[in-house]
């Protein structure tokens, strides 16, 4: 009878009990049209920066791209310009000689003075070519040695030059927009004989 009756309370307490419903996840507030559009003019705005951002580096990649490509193509035209020269100067060697060699049987055998005018007028424009192109020769005889443009080939004691001057050009030397082409083969002053050298030579000259 107890047991009954306790089912009968438990039942009318299950009744009478109040169970809350979930009333599931928070949604927002509707977004007025206003705020909408100032969102898609927002996101808008920042694709268009991030763009502009894209096209300003590709824009600096391609400048220096092409500058690059530039300075490439001027080094290798230059490369070649030297390579030419280099060749060119051989035959201006030549040419001196050859002008020299007239002028000193011209002396002794009276050569004829039309070859020799003909080959200064050909040595003369050779050069004008060369000085067109930037290449200027090395200053050499009477100038202080200068081992960036010039190459010793020989050291001579003289009283005719202080110590360390050029007194003699074996080989011209050019350059181009100052960089050294071919160094001058000189031969360089050592200064006046001291007196124990003199001396010395002298008496192995008497021994021979």
């Amino acid at each position: 009878m107890s047991e009954e009756r306790r089912e009968e309370e438990f039942g009318s307490e299950e009744k009478g009990q109040v169970i809350p419903v979930s009333e599931g996840p928070v949604l927002p507030e509707e977004m007025t049209p206003e705020e909408g559009l100032s969102q898609k003019v927002a996101a808008q705005a920042k694709e268009i920066e991030e763009l502009q951002d894209r096209y300003l580096r590709l824009a600096a990649e391609f400048d220096n791209y092409r500058k690059r490509v530039v300075r490439e193509r001027a080094e290798l035209i230059r490369t070649a310009h030297e390579d030419l020269l280099i060749e060119l100067f051989p035959v201006l060697d030549n040419l001196e000689r050859a002008l020299a060699a007239a002028r000193a049987s011209a002396v002794s055998s009276g050569a004829n003075e039309a070859v020799i005018e003909g080959v200064e007028i050909t040595l003369r424009l050779f050069k004008g070519v060369l000085e067109k192109e930037g290449v200027k020769e090395i200053e050499s005889v009477g100038r202080e040695f200068d081992p960036t443009v010039h190459h010793a080939v020989e050291q001579v004691r003289t009283t005719d030059y202080p110590e360390n001057t050029v007194v003699e050009e074996v080989l011209r030397g050019y350059l181009l927009d100052q960089k050294v082409l071919r160094p001058a083969l000189v031969k360089v002053s050592t200064g006046p004989a001291r007196p124990g050298e003199a001396e010395s030579r002298s008496e192995v000259k008497a021994g021979e």
